[in-house]
């Protein structure tokens, strides 16, 4: 692969100047790792108080989206929609890379990264954060088996291991059975993500047990629209049509079919204010949160709006989709929409007093926090790797059916756009016929 990056390189300044850019930023984000790992996250802004904030916001949006894998994994093993295969290796490899992004910020954010490896051995079965490490673990397990394939079917480990695509093909056999376990797998962290903060009755404002499912619901709108638009985005950049007009108005349809269920419960949650408990503690809060923060700005206009309805709107309408611009825009306000919202879910919780004693909010002031230079450092770094690693997938790996050979003459498969996997050149991002 070192070869081969080495002739892209040289033929295409542009993409020489986007890798270095990216290399630049992995190293920045590398020097302010080296300095937490140093001095401990005594050099952020992080406290007792507020002992989350930006990384965790970074982890828990890189898992959302990263559920593209196992929702569209299921629909095309389980569910037996061929037509979902075209999508399911860019998915698999769109989950992994957010998983490991999840990882790096996790690495970061646990204060004594030597101890990454004790809750394999010290099993705490009644704690939430637990069953989550190991689901975490055991379904990135599950997604390096699936992506195993994919990298053993590459030109550069054929070159040099010819049994690669062998093996890769009988890994591929045994998908239907590690895309049973990745859902299952998916559902239980997706949904503990939630209920970490739901089952929390001194929180008034997470104190919900509607939290596991909107976690769930929210993930897989956003992992579905981002992974399609990805796709597309992909195709505009090589210019050849990856998967067929017709998967990609099924994928849209379920992405904004979630992005509206999920959007449903959300409103649903806010309007009721509470009700499965009527908790006066968690009107004040919100009423406090209003006041004192962004948050009814950003909860309205940055999860409501333009992080759901927007790309549910353009998602399920047909002549807004049929439009490439349109689908790479609502991947780009679904990412936005998840980002705002595990910022909000998780900072609106911290930084109003704890309900422990009548009048708290009166008594105490909101906890201040704000992501110092170190941390968004931290930040930067870990989106560089993630960038990173699709850029140098989407060109070296065959993320679709066919790229194998796409690669090997220099061009992509010529077909019918309804029952092919794509070859339609492109010359700008124009609607597909």
């Amino acid at each position: 692969m070192i070869g081969a990056l080495r002739q892209e390189v040289r033929a295409a300044p542009t993409f020489t100047a986007w890798i270095l850019f990216l290399f630049g930023l992995a190293t920045l984000g590398l020097i302010a790792a080296i300095i937490v790992l140093v001095n401990g996250l005594e050099v952020t802004n992080l406290s007792n108080r507020v002992p989350w904030g930006l990384w965790i916001t970074v982890d828990l949006s890189a898992i959302a989206l990263g559920a593209g894998a196992f929702s569209l994994s299921a629909i095309a093993y389980l569910l037996r929609v061929k037509s979902f295969e075209q999508i399911s290796r860019i998915a698999v490899f769109v989950g992994l890379v957010g998983y490991t992004s999840a990882m790096l910020a996790l690495f970061m954010d646990i204060g004594r990264p030597d101890r990454f490896w004790h809750p394999t051995v010290y099993w705490n079965i009644h704690s939430v954060l637990w069953e989550i490490t190991m689901c975490v673990i055991l379904y990135s397990t599950v997604l390096i088996v699936e992506f195993l394939p994919i990298f053993l079917e590459s030109n550069v480990v054929k070159s040099r291991f010819p049994r690669g695509p062998q093996i890769g093909h009988f890994l591929h056999s045994l998908t239907p059975f590690v895309a049973i376990l990745g859902l299952g797998l998916s559902l239980l962290h997706q949904s503990s993500l939630g209920a970490t903060y739901g089952v929390l009755v001194a929180r008034p404002v997470w104190f919900k047990p509607s939290l596991p499912v909107m976690f769930i619901a929210s993930a897989v709108a956003a992992g579905a629209t981002f992974t399609l638009g990805i796709t597309v985005f992909y195709e505009n950049l090589v210019r050849v049509r990856k998967i067929t007009w017709r998967l990609r108005n099924q994928v849209a349809l379920f992405a904004g079919l979630m992005m509206l269920a999920y959007l449903y419960l959300k409103l649903w949650d806010y309007l009721a204010t509470s009700y499965y408990s009527h908790l006066p503690a968690r009107v004040n809060d919100l009423e406090l949160l209003g006041r004192t923060t962004p948050y009814g700005l950003t909860f309205w206009w940055g999860e409501i709006i333009f992080g759901s309805l927007v790309p549910a709107i353009i998602l399920l309408t047909p002549r807004l989709r049929k439009h490439d611009i349109w689908i790479i825009v609502a991947m780009v306000l679904a990412v936005v929409g998840i980002v705002v919202n595990r910022w909000n879910v998780t900072l609106s919780g911290l930084i109003v007093p704890l309900d422990w004693s009548p009048g708290a909010a009166e008594v105490f002031s909101v906890n201040p926090y704000r992501p110092n230079l170190i941390e968004w450092g931290v930040g930067m770094g870990v989106v560089a790797y993630a960038l990173l690693a699709f850029t140098l997938g989407l060109r070296f790996l065959p993320m679709f059916p066919g790229e194998e050979h796409e690669h090997d003459h220099g061009h992509g498969p010529s077909h019918d756009d309804e029952s092919g996997h794509g070859g339609e050149p492109l010359v700008k991002m124009t609607p597909r016929a």
